[in-house]
């Protein structure tokens, strides 16, 4: 949309004063105004009298200074004038008429026979020269034909100017067009050009006019102006719009877009035919054209084009651009009977880099992501991200099932060598599903779905690595869905239930306390632990009811061992990172256990390394609330996650607890296992208490025994109870 600017506006104002300023442009109709001079007084009557019906305005004068005087005051149209008067000549009148401009018509009325006399006169412009006495008819002939000629030229002088206007305001109008107006003769050169190319393409007015047309089009554009240029129509058919590209002599911009709005210019010819042959017929004249530049649209439109079909962030085409991709490369595939594949491309622990660096370093991380997987690929390949940490990648013309593997072992490659951001080291790896066509899907939506559900078989057995689709991983992940959609049920459905293993004091034999599971009595596929649930309920969000429920729970239980056993215990369980984060945690407890009546010294909860370093401040905050309200806090599974040792100085510890990972380890309780004789050095010189998991044979207890570790739980001792299992073995 084109604004007019201020200065625009006060030009076009100046155009219209013009032409409202002008003389007589739009003059009204008015009487005529004439001055009779004759210094007998019979004759001025007389002449009077002659006129009085002509419709015109009558002033009388009987000497020369009288009729300069009227001159001085008003304006006539007409003067009738004697030459002989007795102060002035009538040629002195008239001298004085041409010497200060007065747009007056005289018609000289003498007495005077000589010669000399009329050629003064007429040598002085009078319209007219009558000789006393003149026939009455002759001089209102006169008087009218003098008056029909001011009349004409008046008319005539209106027109003019309204035409210099006219003139005037077209060629401002059109010098004044955000358009380029031009015209083009008939073997297509400028004839007419407005100042709007030179202000958009750097081409003067001179230096086009006689040029023809092609030295502006761009080359690639040079056949199709050809064709619409010359094409010859006529009638509702002339006029048409055609989008070329321009050459520019800007330095800024070399070449810009215009949509040519064009007409063909005809004339009708009357040929001389005699009368059986006689004809009408319309021949090409010219081209007259309006060409605006649309060049910003169309870098607008390519942008929002561009931008539907790519991904801001990586640049990489996003999913709709690669279903199109895809629906095109399966068209060829069964045309020509060849294979293609589809890869599922999802990074491992890029949730942990967003959480520990924020959202902007891992956006940096993406980038980096997408330009060493973009290395990898071959010629005529697809690789798109979908979202998050999700890409996809089309392989079509595949030569072999093969080819595939090697370009998914290429992209695990390049992602081995570390990333760095703001001096930050980051290692990430890739999960990668692979369907084939037309084996594992012969549809874009199979293809992808088949490829995903690969990439979570990889998920599944240790990330870092790919896998081709077969169908029983179909079986395995409808398992997976329907175990989702039973988890919801699972709470409302009163199906979750706790289990707890009993901790010993193996110098006393004493249960001195208890670790807190949960279980989930599936209606079909029985008893699951925690580990085949949990992983679903972190994923889908179900993971703060669930721990509110088995934080009511464990409350509840621990209220009747109390009622029913005189000795008091600890009683510990896992805290989610979700629930640490999210769920209001302490005040949750705090409120749950005054609810209850429970010493919050009772109470332990365990946490994960992984759990210090997702949000260290926060984490900090809400431990150091548990130990001011008296509830210890645990480190489970030490040595296995990504913390430093500095974070047991950072966090209120109060114990750690070996992981069964390690404990298995111990086949002979003779050997030498460094890694178990750390974890006990650092409790005992942090002054932290020991808790060894997953003790299963006496070996594995005595080895633990003389390294210092007191407490244990496992299978050679309990396995995990239930609540009222678990209540029949504590001392009534």
């Amino acid at each position: 949309m084109n604004v007019m600017t201020s200065r625009d506006s006060t030009a076009m104002n100046v155009a219209f004063d013009n032409i409202d300023s002008s003389p007589r442009l739009f003059e009204e109709e008015k009487i005529p105004r004439l001055l009779l001079v004759d210094d007998e007084p019979r004759l001025l009557s007389s002449l009077c009298e002659l006129l009085k019906d002509s419709g015109c305005h009558l002033v009388t004068a009987t000497c020369g200074s009288e009729a300069i005087e009227q001159l001085t005051k008003l304006q006539f149209d007409l003067i009738l004038l004697d030459l002989r008067l007795p102060d002035l000549s009538g040629h002195d009148i008239m001298d004085f008429v041409i010497a200060q401009g007065i747009d007056a018509d005289i018609i000289v009325l003498s007495g005077d026979t000589g010669i000399e006399a009329a050629i003064g006169a007429l040598k002085r412009g009078a319209y007219g020269y009558l000789r006393k006495p003149y026939p009455h008819e002759e001089l209102l002939k006169t008087v009218d034909n003098a008056l029909q000629k001011r009349k004409l030229e008046a008319d005539n002088r209106r027109i003019s100017w309204q035409l210099e206007c006219s003139e005037k305001l077209y060629r401002y109008l059109v010098d004044s067009s955000p358009d380029i107006i031009y015209t083009l003769n008939t073997e297509g050169r400028f004839t007419f050009v407005n100042d709007r190319a030179h202000q958009l393409l750097g081409f003067k007015r001179d230096e086009l006019i006689g040029q023809h047309y092609s030295v502006l089009v761009h080359e690639e554009d040079l056949e199709r102006a050809h064709y619409v240029f010359n094409e010859r129509r006529v009638g509702d058919r002339a006029s048409r719009n055609v989008e070329l590209r321009l050459k520019s002599l800007n330095f800024y911009d070399k070449e810009r877009t215009f949509e040519n709005t064009l007409m063909t210019i005809s004339f009708n010819s009357m040929g001389m035919y005699s009368l059986d042959q006689g004809e009408k017929k319309k021949e090409f004249f010219g081209t007259y054209g309006v060409a605006r530049d649309v060049t910003d649209r169309k870098r607008a439109e390519e942008l929002i084009s561009y931008q539907a079909y790519h991904d801001i962030l990586t640049d990489l085409p996003n999913r709709t651009l690669f279903r199109d991709r895809l629906d095109l490369a399966l068209i060829q595939a069964k045309r020509y009977k060849t294979e293609l594949a589809v890869m599922f491309v999802d990074l491992d622990r890029f949730k942990l880099v967003n959480d520990t660096l924020g959202h902007i370093k891992g956006d940096e991380l993406l980038q980096q992501v997408a330009g060493r997987l973009k290395s990898s690929l071959r010629r005529g390949d697809t690789l798109a991200r979908l979202g998050g940490d999700e890409f996809t990648l089309l392989l079509p013309e595949l030569r072999d099932r093969q080819d595939a593997g090697m370009i998914a072992d290429k992209f695990l490659e390049c992602l081995h060598q570390p990333f760095y951001l703001d001096g930050h080291e980051v290692h990430v790896s890739a999960s990668i599903g692979i369907a084939v066509y037309p084996v594992d899907g012969d549809t874009i939506e199979d293809l992808i779905r088949h490829a995903d559900i690969a990439m979570y078989q990889v998920k599944a057995v240790g990330k870092n690595g790919h896998a081709f689709y077969d169908n029983s991983m179909l079986d395995a992940s409808c398992q997976m869905i329907a175990l989702e959609h039973s988890l919801r049920k699972a709470l409302e459905q009163n199906e979750l239930e706790m289990y707890y293993q009993p901790q010993i004091d193996v110098t006393t034999g004493r249960i001195v306390g208890a670790e807190a599971l949960m279980r989930w009595n599936h209606p079909e596929r029985g008893l699951l632990t925690a580990g085949d649930f949990l992983p679903f309920a972190e994923e889908n969000g179900l993971m703060i009811p669930i721990s509110d429920w088995m934080l009511e729970a464990v409350c509840r239980d621990l209220l009747e061992w109390n009622a029913a056993s005189g000795e008091t215990m600890r009683l510990s369980f896992n805290l989610s990172p979700q629930y640490l984060d999210r769920g209001d945690f302490f005040k949750k407890l705090r409120d749950a256990l005054a609810r209850h009546g429970i010493s919050p010294a009772q109470i332990e909860v365990e946490i994960t390394e992984n759990i210090c370093i997702r949000n260290p401040q926060y984490a900090v905050e809400q431990l150091n609330k548990l130990c001011q309200l008296g509830v210890s806090v645990a480190i489970d599974d030490f040595g296995t996650g990504y913390s430093s040792l500095a974070y047991l100085h950072r966090f209120p510890i109060h114990t750690i607890k070996i992981d069964q990972s390690f404990v298995k380890e111990i086949y002979d309780e003779s050997g030498h296992f460094p890694v178990v004789l750390a974890i006990i050095s650092i409790a005992r010189g942090l002054g932290l208490n020991l808790v060894a998991e997953g003790v299963e044979t006496e070996s594995q207890a005595r080895y633990l025994e003389h390294a210092g570790c007191m407490t244990m739980q496992g299978h050679l001792y309990h396995r995990p109870l239930s609540r009222s299992q678990f209540l029949r073995l504590l001392p009534q």
